[in-house]
């Protein structure tokens, strides 16, 4: 995905941003603003963040998953199945 047609100076946020807000909704694409010709922020709409954010829990939770892999704190599945089939409580 080309970000260059999504690059607009602080100066147009400020005279349009009711539109430039509008306009990221609708289109759900990220806006670059940038300040003296250098980029400084990112203009992103809240359901694609909430989604980054999501996204971004799961890749962590993948990651130490992964870590516990390496260290060898994980146990096989089936002796897992057998200790809690072996604690459930049958009326």
């Amino acid at each position: 995905m080309s970000y260059s047609s999504q690059i607009k100076p602080i100066s147009y946020l400020k005279a349009n941003a009711a539109e430039v807000l509008a306009r990221i909704a609708e289109d759900r694409e990220p806006m670059i603003i940038t300040q003296n010709g250098e980029a400084k922020a990112v203009l992103q709409d809240l359901a694609s963040f909430e989604e980054t954010q999501e996204t971004l829990a799961l890749l962590k939770i993948l990651a130490l998953g992964n870590q516990d892999i390496v260290a060898g704190k994980v146990k096989p599945a089936a002796d897992v199945v057998a200790r809690l089939r072996a604690k459930r409580v049958t009326p």
